[in-house]
């Protein structure tokens, strides 16, 4: 009985077929590792370009939110300061402090959307025009100027266009676009965010 169990073989794989088992293994795991790198490749434009739009609606939101609060300086100036097609200057208590700041959002670099806050000093307050107290990225990859469209516009009480820096007393609303693109020779191309506030702190 001995001699004959000893005698039964083993069941088990020949090193051959370990061999090919192995090579196997290795050409799927390449195909599918090129496979995602592959996906990933194609869509990390997408993820970027999503993530860009993300960032530029939430500082839209908080831009139009601070033009809708404009008021008038601690100084007794005029709510509205600055009005270019790329900039916009005012005073609004963005900080809810009771005390009136000088806001500067600006697209300067080509595509750079700054937010510059200069802080009241003194008495009677003033306001050092030169030295921002904080300055902040509103949104990135901006093609505003590439493009050749306005990022701000402003409007009087009867809906039309304030053009001149002369009639800045007569706007009344303000309407924010930005193009946001991170790679404009790309798909899935540009994304256009528009948003507008009213300045309900001046009266007629």
């Amino acid at each position: 009985m001995y001699n004959l169990k000893s005698k039964q073989k083993k069941k088990g794989f020949s090193l051959p077929e370990v061999i090919i088992v192995s090579a196997l293994f290795a050409i799927i795991m390449v195909v599918v590792m090129g496979g995602v790198h592959t996906m990933y490749r194609q869509n990390a434009y997408t993820f970027a370009q999503a993530y860009q739009v993300q960032n530029a609606r939430k500082g839209v939101t908080a831009l139009v939110r601070d033009i809708r609060e404009m008021t008038y300086a601690d100084n007794g100036a005029f709510p509205l300061r600055v009005m270019d097609e790329h900039k916009i200057g005012f005073y609004s208590d963005i900080d809810r402090d009771d005390s009136v700041e000088y806001v500067s959002y600006e697209l300067v670099a080509s595509t750079t959307l700054y937010k510059y806050v200069y802080e009241a000093t003194g008495t009677p307050a003033t306001y050092d025009l030169n030295n921002p107290d904080t300055t902040s990225i509103v949104s990135a990859y901006v093609q505003n100027l590439i493009q050749g469209e306005s990022t701000f516009q402003y409007y009087d009480a009867s809906g039309t266009e304030v053009i001149s820096a002369d009639n800045l007393t007569d706007v009344r609303y303000v309407e924010v676009k930005s193009i946001v693109n991170i790679d404009p020779v790309r798909d899935p191309g540009q994304y256009m965010l528009r948003s507008s506030a009213t300045l309900r702190n001046i009266r007629d």
